[in-house]
């Protein structure tokens, strides 16, 4: 598939922006990605998806996947019915993450933890460091006084620190991430409405309302390849 892959960063972290703006901007991204012909839009931010995923189904004409927490996933595969959600505080203050939790986690002891800084450093490319282990460390420490043996991973952004998380919360902690049903629905949609590619790779573009300088290095980073960024304005 052609993948179009829009960064807010001019109002980038969303996590920390109240929820009335993190819709509004959700909305006009949404908007924009249609109007540039997309067949198909992920909401690929928890705390975006928490704030406007019902209002952009309703406004859009294409389908519209959401990223949530795995809360349901981690209530599954707990062993001692307790689960920590690792997130932004935009995310675990959100109507849907609350739905989540009663929905999908009744008799488990579901654990919030915010994680200010966390997406910042992540994307400044402290990926394997010792600042990086200083806040995972003081990050987690209310989940490991907890014995929590299952932590959601709540922020896109945080799969790319699974591996230094895991050893802060040691091996019989496991990691829950929404990624993996995200791109099965994705595919599932696409086959559906019969809409999915057949001939030969796609693209991928990259578009930044903020820096393309300051973005693309990021880009390269997280993604493994350099990839062109472009400016777009929204």
């Amino acid at each position: 598939e052609d993948l179009l892959y829009v960064a807010d960063t001019a109002y980038c972290p969303y996590g920390d922006r109240p929820l009335e703006e993190v819709r509004t901007r959700a909305l006009a991204v949404g908007r924009f990605v249609e109007g540039a012909g997309a067949k198909l839009l992920v909401a690929a931010c928890n705390t975006a998806s928490g704030a406007a995923l019902e209002e952009l189904r309703q406004t859009l004409s294409i389908p519209v996947v959401g990223v949530e927490p795995a809360v349901k996933t981690g209530a599954i595969v707990t062993l001692n019915g307790k689960v920590g959600v690792m997130a932004t505080a935009g995310t675990l203050a959100s109507a849907r993450y609350a739905k989540l939790v009663r929905d999908h986690a009744r008799g488990i002891e579901v654990l919030p933890q915010p994680c200010p800084g966390l997406a910042d450093l992540i994307e400044e490319g402290h990926l394997e460091d010792e600042r990086l282990h200083a806040l995972l460390e003081r990050l987690t420490r209310p989940l490991r006084q907890a014995s929590v043996d299952t932590v959601v991973l709540g922020c896109t952004h945080y799969a790319f620190v699974s591996g230094a998380l895991g050893r802060v919360l040691g091996p019989d902690v496991r990691l829950v991430d929404s990624a993996p049903a995200v791109a099965r629905r994705t595919e599932h949609l696409l086959r559906d409405d019969a809409a999915a590619r057949t001939n030969g790779p796609g693209d991928f573009r990259v578009l930044t309302t903020g820096d393309p300088g300051k973005v693309a290095p990021v880009v390269a980073r997280l993604w493994g390849a350099d990839v062109p960024v472009a400016p777009v304005e929204i």
